[in-house]
């Protein structure tokens, strides 16, 4: 076995797990999920059957990943987050055949005791605060917060704010020096790197703490 099980977890017959991947105490991988490789799960986490999980995704402790979800590379769950199936439960109607798919594209980030309401798609390297309510897709990079979450701006693929355009509508990172841009009303685009390349082994470990990066804010 060529991944990590505590001893407390059980990973079903019929689960697919990467190799790397780790999978830490009180959890429940169930027949039929698929993860990928070098993932991380904290305490008390489950995955249901049909779910798919991507590469270097990290669930932080207190998830249930329900069936219906898709979760692509790189993703962050944050504690005790809250993702859904179905956006009209009731106990007395059977809605086992009607599971409603929520997409998380890649890199995308959700904050500690956010909820997504299930049947949306989170773009790529989207950024959910902490406790925030989503119910409708999130574009490529925004930053959501409140409830019910309306976006407050773009954060950049490090997860920092993005401010101060220049002339040419240019703003930048302060952390990885990448150039972003609203290349037309509502979407924003990376300059120097494409959404679906890895990063660079020298932008792939902070260097700095989020306070000093952030400015005057």
């Amino acid at each position: 076995m060529d991944y990590f099980v505590h001893e407390s977890s059980y990973v079903d017959e019929g689960a697919q797990v990467g190799a790397g991947t780790k999978i830490w105490h009180f959890c429940h991988v169930m027949s039929g999920a698929a993860i990928g490789e070098r993932c991380s799960f904290g305490q008390n986490c489950v995955v249901s059957p049909g779910v798919v999980i991507g590469s270097n995704v990290k669930v932080q402790n207190n998830v249930s990943v329900y069936e219906g979800t898709v979760i692509e590379d790189d993703v962050f769950l944050g504690p005790s987050c809250v993702l859904t199936n179905v956006t009209n439960p009731r106990s007395q109607v059977l809605r086992r055949a009607l599971y409603e798919k929520t997409l998380l594209k890649r890199g995308c980030s959700i904050g500690a005791n956010a909820t997504v309401v299930c049947g949306i798609t989170l773009g790529r390297y989207a950024f959910v605060a902490a406790g925030a309510v989503v119910a409708k897709d999130v574009p490529d990079y925004a930053l959501m917060v409140g409830v019910p979450a309306r976006q407050k701006g773009w954060m950049s693929r490090h997860g920092h704010l993005l401010k101060s355009p220049d002339r040419d509508g240019v703003m930048t990172c302060p952390e990885s020096g990448l150039r972003y841009r609203e290349v037309e009303p509502g979407v924003l685009r990376c300059l120097d790197l494409d959404e679906e390349a890895p990063l660079p082994p020298e932008l792939a470990v902070g260097k700095e703490f989020y306070d000093v990066l952030k400015g005057g804010d």
